[in-house]
């Protein structure tokens, strides 16, 4: 029995040295990191929430004094106050001794005033140098500083899943807090910020914390801490920061021309599913599959089609349809980056000379009018009609049917509806209601095939099982 509880006491113990400490890192690394208030003048409507995202109705399950805070409508310590400045806060890291400051887009953005409180209680007020709300990352300068203490910069392009980090911010506004936890993922794509590949921790990060530094275990940043998934306003488990390579490239281009700009290859592309995998030819689901290809877009001029899937880019596997933006985004503007592409079952390799991303704009939608000419597709459930010019003109298209109706069927299974328009089935063009007939009568009824519609502008790959 004795024996049995010294090995139970050993093996807890020795458990309990393998966790990291802390207190050394936070130690060396906490004069370089900043609490961030703002203040913003007051609208005509109600002031609006800052720091981490959240709603109002998230808000209301925070406790009454952290409503007030954040609101900024009405002081904590009682009395109304909506004609009061709104003010917010987050946290920052400092990367330069002459007073650069990293920080989120949406922790200083409207504002009319920014403060930086250091850990020595200097509160030195800060000038906004740039935003790129694309990565959600802004830059200060504290002109007043002299040589300030600075942050350690690490890469995260050597983090590893299961590894150790930890954050230093302001959560709530209580200055200064350490929390930690391990990488949990990497290369996440969130559906707001494609060109960020976000690391995703189990680091605690609420409201407060946003902007601060995400450390590892030799006291480098690795990120920024930014977003978490929440229903209820504050943390639950899963959070995304900035990894540190991209958020510098973005801090240098603000630094020095205060713009960012970003490669464009101009497509349209999505995820390559089990039953995409096997319709076009794949051994297993892997690559970003092209949906659409832009007019007047790189993409355009290299030869990219609709249906190609990208397996490499400049000699990167892209695993995932997520990896593709980041990777042409980093590509210098007028470089040549080499893609290895499946196009009718064959592996082949094409240069793409990278264009800068312009800013986004609106897609035409066209709603397909009456037409006469309907046909049947029995074994599909489905009637297809002629596509007017008109619609074919407004969608970019050259060619195609548009979808009257769909019974239950393949057609109905794959999540084709009524006024799609289907461009390509089975990787064969189908430009009007013939050659829809024909394509179908020639459908194998042994596996899944890929079916490409256009909706609402814009074009989507289907999977349908004849």
């Amino acid at each position: 029995m004795l024996s049995v509880m010294m090995t139970v006491f050993w093996s807890e113990g020795a458990s309990a040295r393998s966790l990291p400490d802390f207190t050394e890192l936070v130690e060396e690394n906490s004069s370089a990191v900043v609490n961030i208030s703002t203040t913003t003048a007051p609208t005509g409507g109600g002031a609006g929430i800052q720091g981490l995202p959240f709603n109002e109705r998230q808000l209301e399950q925070l406790p009454e004094f952290f409503q007030d805070f954040f609101r900024g409508q009405q002081s904590p310590f009682g009395g109304p106050g909506n004609a009061q400045p709104r003010r917010s806060m987050g946290s920052g890291f400092i990367v330069s001794s002459d007073g650069y400051v990293l920080t989120n887009n949406h922790v200083v953005e409207g504002a009319d005033e920014i403060i930086v409180r250091l850990n020595d209680r200097r509160e030195l007020p800060a000038r906004l140098v740039g935003t790129d709300p694309r990565s959600d990352m802004a830059v200060l300068k504290i002109d007043d500083g002299d040589d300030l203490p600075v942050v350690k910069i690490g890469r995260s392009r050597d983090l590893k899943v299961g590894e150790w980090v930890f954050a230093i911010g302001s959560p709530f506004g209580f200055d200064y807090t350490v929390t930690a936890g391990i990488v949990s993922a990497l290369g996440r794509s969130l559906p707001s910020e494609n060109y960020v590949p976000f690391i995703q921790t189990d680091v605690a990060i609420n409201p407060g914390n946003s902007g601060g530094p995400l450390f590892n275990l030799d006291g480098d940043v690795v990120g920024i801490n930014s977003q978490i998934y929440t229903r209820s306003g504050g943390f639950m488990g899963v959070s995304f920061a900035i990894p540190i390579d991209d958020a510098m490239s973005v801090f240098r281009q603000l630094r020095d021309k205060g713009t960012v700009s970003r490669g464009w290859l101009g497509v349209l592309i999505q995820e390559v599913n089990r039953d995409l995998a096997e319709s076009f030819g794949l051994k297993r689901p892997r690559g970003a599959l092209v949906a659409e290809v832009m007019e007047g877009s790189p993409a355009e001029a290299a030869g990219l089609q609709s249906g190609d899937i990208v397996l490499e880019y400049d000699g990167e596997d892209v695993q995932l349809s997520s990896d593709l933006p980041p990777m042409v985004g980093r590509t210098p503007i007028g470089e040549t980056a080499r893609l290895t592409i499946l196009r009718g079952g064959e592996e082949m390799t094409i240069g793409v000379e990278i264009g800068q991303l312009p800013e986004q704009g609106g897609v035409q939608q066209s709603a397909p009018s009456s037409n006469n000419g309907g046909t049947s597709a029995a074994p599909l459930g489905l009637t297809v009609k002629s596509l007017p010019a008109e619609l074919a003109e407004s969608l970019g298209v050259e060619g195609g049917v548009v979808v009257a109706d769909v019974a239950r069927g393949p057609a109905l299974d794959a999540g084709i509806r009524p006024r799609d328009v289907i461009t390509e089935i089975n990787r064969e063009k189908v430009a009007s209601v013939d050659d829809f007939r024909d394509v179908v009568a020639s459908l194998p009824d042994d596996r899944a095939v890929s079916v490409r519609v256009v909706r609402q502008g814009r074009a989507i790959y289907l999977v349908m099982k004849p």
